[in-house]
């Protein structure tokens, strides 16, 4: 499918990034060799927000759960002002870390009419290319996101997908994946289909975001089936104990997809208790409920 071909691009774009900065290799490696089935990461969105870089760290390695996705602006403060110095050190904590930095989740997003919104979106979007290129990972969240009044839909879709193509040639030049996350009114699979057909740079894929749209239509097997040709290397999952989406069977659909990205939790509920045992807790369910529909 389209995101092996795509995974072993970036992979020799990142080596190469990684290496011209002086290092990087043993974490890159890990993270292809942690690519050989799909793995459970973290968006540190509402459960990781308050830590800073080590905590997140030691967390994650005691929940078991080796793949982040840095969510901008929360605690860990991993931001486009790092100087190099900074970034340098950030990329040294991952490296001497079991866990992988997957990529960075920006807030960016292509759908503004005005033209200045817009230039500036793609102007934040080439600085959090470059640094998670700094840091160590491999691609940056961006987001479709809303239509806007007395602006025709198909305007729209065709202003997204022109700036994820923009997005993704500059990405690709520092070896990082654009994930463009099913998000906001832009969210239904067949509104993510046409800016798709737009956006055909090989190097700009769908973050699947585990949404209620998901259901709606002809359905989550239909839906998924329309975009799964461009799925890319990180899917935002939910609690898999409390939150109703059914992963049961989103998991049977990856599993026959032979996925091997990561599947990382992005949840706004807050665990009660520890969140870190609830992490863990989450790992566990995660890899049991993974086997099965590798088996169904």
């Amino acid at each position: 499918m389209v995101f092996y071909s795509r995974r072993d691009f970036l992979k020799t774009s990142a080596l190469g990034g990684m290496l011209a900065m002086g290092g990087g290799l043993p974490a890159l490696a890990r993270a292809e060799e942690k690519k050989a089935q799909a793995q459970y990461g973290l968006v540190t969105y509402q459960w990781a927000k308050d830590w800073d870089l080590p905590t997140l760290l030691k967390n994650c390695e005691t929940a078991n759960v080796l793949g982040v996705e840095l969510r901008t602006t929360h605690k860990h403060g991993v931001e486009r002002d790092l100087n190099k110095n900074e970034r340098r050190e950030v990329a040294k904590k991952f490296m001497d870390s079991p866990v992988t930095l997957v990529g960075i989740g920006s807030n960016e997003r292509y759908d503004n009419p005005d033209a200045d919104v817009l230039k500036q979106a793609k102007e934040a979007t080439k600085e959090f290319i470059k640094l998670s290129h700094d840091v160590g990972g491999t691609g940056v969240k961006v987001k479709p996101d809303s239509f806007h009044k007395n602006v025709p839909e198909e305007v729209t879709i065709e202003q997204i997908g022109k700036s994820l193509n923009e997005m993704g040639a500059f990405g690709a030049d520092y070896g990082q994946q654009i994930r463009l996350e099913v998000h906001g009114k832009c969210a239904h699979l067949p509104t993510i289909r046409k800016i798709l057909d737009v956006a055909d740079h090989p190097n700009v894929a769908i973050c699947w975001n585990c949404n209620k749209q998901d259901l709606e239509g002809a359905g989550l097997d239909a839906n998924f089936a329309m975009v799964k040709d461009r799925l890319g290397d990180t899917t935002h999952i939910h609690d898999l104990i409390h939150n109703p989406y059914p992963h049961k069977r989103f998991f049977e659909l990856m599993a026959g997809a032979n996925y091997t990205g990561w599947l990382m939790l992005e949840e706004g509920v807050l665990p009660k208790g520890d969140p870190v045992a609830a992490l863990a807790e989450q790992s566990k369910l995660f890899d049991k409920m993974w086997a099965q529909a590798q088996d169904s």
